[in-house]
C-alpha cells in the first residue's frame, strides 16, 4: 500500500501499455475484417470495398472500447491505481496540509438560481466540515486557502437581479467562514472559455489553483482537499480531472443513465487512465487546474473560417488539456472512485463525491449532444496542430469519431439493406444469396459491444452489490439497462447522423444554457422531433421483410428501436414511470441513492429549506460584497501552427 506520490506520479511502462493496446486493437480489427471478407467475397468489387471500409471503421471502434474496458476491469478487480499499478489508499487527515490558495470558480449563464446556489453551498459546507475535521493539520483558517467565485454571463436583466440576490444571501450565510465573490460580465464573449479566461486575467495571479465547477456540480470537501494536496505535492501536474457521476434523476431516462454511469464509469475511467497516463483529457468541470500553467499555456486561438467548423473553439476543454500537455504539464484522470461510498468511511473514494446533473429526457440529451458534436468536429482541424502530444491528437480524433461512428454505422446498415434487395431481385436463381453478415461474426460483434457492461456488472456483483440494492436487483437493473440501451442506440445513431449532415451543410447552432431539472415531454413535442424516426423505421422494416425474412430478423435490434422511438422518448421522460421502477420495484439503485452520501443529503436539505423561503428579488444587489483587488495577468492565445518546445519545456519545472 502506498500514499499518493510526493513528486511526479510514477507511471511504469506507459509506452508498453500504449503499444499493447494498439496491437490488440489492430489484431482484433484485422481478424474481424478477414472474417467479413469471407462473407462478402462473392460480391462485386465495389460492394466489397465499401462494406469492408465501413465495417473496419465500426469494428475498430468497438475493439478499442472492448480492450479499454478489459484493462479497466483488471485494474479495478485487483484494486490497483491505474497509473502506478500499486495498491492505493486514500489520504488520511494527517496528509491534508495546505500551503497555496485555491479558487472555486463556477461560470454560469442564465442558470436556475435555486439549485445552482444550493449545490455550491453544499460543496462549500462540505469543505468547511472536512476542514474542521482536519483543522489541526491545516495550520491556518480555511478562508486563507479557499475562495469562491461565481462568474456570471447572464444577460437578461431580470434574471441577473434574481441571481445576484441569491448570491448575496449565500454571502451572508457563509460570512466569516468562506469568501464568496460575484462577477457579472456585460457580454458573454468567448462563452464559458472566455468567462474563465476573464477571471484568470483579472484574479488568476492571486491563486495557485482553481477548481472549475459547472452550475450543476457537487464536490465533497474530501475530494477538494485531496485534489489540492496532489497539486501541491506533484509540481509537474497541470490538471487533474475527476470522474463526475450523474445524480438526482427521477425520470426513467435519467435513472437509466444515472445507473449506467455509476455502474460502468469507474471501470471505464480506470481503463482510460491506464493507457492515457499523464496525457489524459479535460471535461470542462469538476477538475482542478494549476492557474499560472493554464494562463501561460492554454489561451485559446480562433480557428480560421466561419462556423460551424471555424471561429471560436466550442469544445474548449479538450483543447486546453492538449495545450497544457504540449507545454510539458501532466494532465491526469483521477480514478480513485469506487462504488463503496459510505458515511462510515469518509476518506474512501473521495472521487465518488464528484457529482453532476444531466438532461432528464432524450430530447434535451440529444440537444446537448448536438452542441458537443459541433465542437468535437472542429477538433478534426486540430489533428495536425504543432507540437501536440500524440495522445492529445487521439483525444481529438476519438471525440469526433464518437459521433461520426453513427454515420458510419448508418452507412453500413444502408449497404446491408441494399444488398438484401439487390440479391432478392437481380441475383441469378442458381447463385446462393450471400449474407451481409455471418451469424458468427455478428455474435462476436454483439458480444464485444455488451462486454464492457457485463464486466462492470461483474465488478459490482462481487465488490459492492449493496450499493446497487443487492445482487438480485443489480442483475435485474443491469438487464433492463442493456435492453434500454439497445433500443435507444438506433435513435442516437439517427440523431447524430442528422446533426453531422447539418454541420457539413454549414448550419451552425447557438450554444445556449442546457435545460436542467425534470421535464416530462408532451406527445406533440416528441412527435415533432422524433416522428420521422418512427416512420423511417416502419418503412425500412417493411422493405427488408418484403425482400428477406432472415435479414428482417437480423436487423430487428435496429429497426425496432426506430419504430418505437416516439413512445420510448415520451414514456422515458416520465418521473411517474421512473418512480414505479426505482421506488416501488427498487430497481436502478445507485450508490448515490442507496448509501445517501452526506453531500447529497445536504444539497437536498438546502433545496428544501431555500424553496420554502420567499423568492429573492429587487434591491439585493446592494448586499453584494465588493470584489477582491485585481492582480492583472496575461493569458495569450496559443498558436496551433507554430510551437517552440525549447521555450515551453521549463514551464513544467516552475517551483510552487
Amino acid at each position: 500500500m502506498h500514499k499518493i506520490s510526493e513528486t511526479t506520479p510514477l507511471i511504469p511502462g506507459l509506452g508498453l501499455r500504449r503499444a499493447l493496446l494498439t496491437v490488440l486493437v489492430v489484431l482484433t480489427s484485422l481478424a474481424g475484417c478477414v472474417a467479413l471478407n469471407r462473407v462478402v467475397s462473392g460480391l462485386g468489387v465495389g460492394w466489397q470495398i465499401m462494406t469492408l471500409a465501413l465495417f473496419a471503421l465500426t469494428f475498430t471502434w468497438i475493439a478499442l472500447a472492448f480492450w479499454v474496458a478489459i484493462f479497466g476491469f483488471l485494474v479495478s478487480a485487483l484494486r490497483l491505481d491505474p497509473l502506478s499499478l500499486r495498491k492505493q489508499v486514500a489520504l488520511s487527515p494527517d496528509d491534508h496540509t495546505l500551503e497555496g490558495r485555491t479558487a472555486l470558480v463556477m461560470p454560469i449563464y442564465a442558470e436556475p438560481p435555486l439549485p445552482t446556489i444550493a449545490g455550491l453551498e453544499a460543496t462549500c459546507r462540505s469543505l468547511l466540515e472536512q476542514a474542521g475535521a482536519v483543522h489541526q493539520h491545516l495550520g491556518t483558517p480555511l478562508g486563507e486557502h479557499f475562495e469562491v467565485f461565481i462568474l456570471s454571463d447572464t444577460q437578461d436583466p431580470e434574471k441577473t437581479e434574481i441571481e445576484a440576490a441569491h448570491v448575496a444571501a449565500l454571502q451572508q450565510r457563509l460570512a466569516g467562514q468562506l469568501a464568496v465573490h460575484y462577477r457579472r460580465r456585460e457580454n458573454n464573449l468567448g462563452r464559458k472559455a472566455g468567462n474563465i479566461a476573464d477571471f484568470c486575467r483579472r484574479w488568476g495571479q492571486r491563486y495557485d489553483y482553481m477548481v472549475v465547477l459547472d452550475a450543476d456540480s457537487l464536490m465533497s470537501g474530501a475530494t477538494l482537499l485531496n485534489l489540492v494536496h496532489r497539486m501541491e505535492h506533484q509540481p509537474g501536474v497541470g490538471l487533474i480531472q475527476t470522474v463526475p457521476i450523474p445524480v438526482g434523476q427521477r425520470t426513467l431516462f435519467g435513472l437509466f443513465t444515472q445507473f449506467a454511469s455509476a455502474l460502468y464509469s469507474p471501470m471505464l475511467a480506470a481503463g482510460q487512465s491506464f493507457w492515457q497516463g499523464d496525457a489524459a483529457n479535460y471535461w470542462g468541470h469538476n477538475a482542478i487546474i494549476r492557474t499560472r500553467a493554464f494562463m501561460t499555456s492554454a489561451g485559446l486561438p480562433t480557428l480560421p473560417g466561419k462556423p460551424p467548423l471555424g471561429g471560436e473553439i466550442l469544445s474548449h476543454d479538450f483543447v486546453e488539456a492538449a495545450l497544457l500537455k504540449r507545454s510539458g504539464w501532466q494532465v491526469l484522470l483521477d480514478t480513485t472512485a469506487t462504488t463503496a461510498v459510505s458515511r462510515r468511511n469518509p476518506y474512501a473514494s473521495a472521487s465518488h463525491n464528484s457529482f453532476e446533473a444531466m438532461p432528464s429526457n432524450m430530447l434535451d440529451f440529444a440537444k446537448r449532444d448536438r452542441r458537443w458534436l459541433q465542437g468535437n468536429l472542429q477538433h478534426l482541424r486540430l489533428l495536425t496542430g504543432a507540437g501536440l502530444h500524440p495522445v492529445s491528437r487521439l483525444h481529438f480524433l476519438f471525440g469526433a469519431f464518437a459521433y461520426l461512428s453513427s454515420l458510419v454505422w448508418l452507412g453500413l446498415l444502408v449497404c446491408s439493406s441494399l444488398l438484401v434487395g439487390y440479391h432478392a431481385i437481380d441475383a441469378p436463381p442458381t447463385q446462393a444469396l450471400p449474407k451481409s453478415l455471418s451469424a458468427g461474426l455478428l455474435s462476436i460483434t454483439l458480444g464485444m459491444l455488451v462486454a464492457p457492461k457485463l464486466l462492470g456488472l461483474t465488478l459490482a456483483f462481487f465488490q459492492s452489490p449493496h450499493a446497487f440494492g443487492g445482487r438480485a436487483k443489480l442483475l435485474a437493473s443491469a438487464l433492463l439497462e442493456i435492453l434500454f440501451a439497445a433500443l435507444i442506440a438506433p435513435l442516437m445513431m439517427a440523431w447524430h447522423s442528422l446533426f453531422i449532415i447539418n454541420v457539413l451543410l454549414g448550419r451552425s447552432i447557438e450554444w445556449q444554457t442546457q435545460p436542467r431539472g425534470e421535464r416530462s415531454l408532451p406527445w406533440q413535442e416528441v412527435w415533432q422531433h422524433a416522428g420521422w424516426m418512427t416512420l423511417c423505421g416502419i418503412a425500412w422494416a417493411g422493405s427488408v421483410m418484403l425482400f428477406s425474412a432472415p435479414a428482417f430478423g437480423w436487423l430487428t435490434p435496429v429497426w425496432l428501436g426506430l419504430v418505437v422511438a416516439v413512445p420510448i422518448i415520451k414514456y422515458s421522460s416520465s418521473s411517474t414511470w421512473g418512480g414505479v421502477v426505482n421506488r416501488r420495484l427498487g430497481l436502478l439503485q445507485t450508490p448515490s441513492t442507496s448509501l445517501s452520501p452526506a453531500l447529497l443529503d445536504d444539497f437536498n436539505a438546502l433545496m428544501e429549506r431555500h424553496s420554502e423561503t420567499q423568492p429573492l428579488r429587487a434591491d439585493s444587489n446592494r448586499l453584494l460584497t465588493p470584489l477582491p483587488c485585481e492582480l492583472m495577468g496575461d493569458m495569450p492565445s496559443q498558436s496551433l501552427t507554430q510551437f517552440d518546445a525549447v521555450q515551453a519545456a521549463p514551464a513544467a519545472k516552475e517551483p510552487h
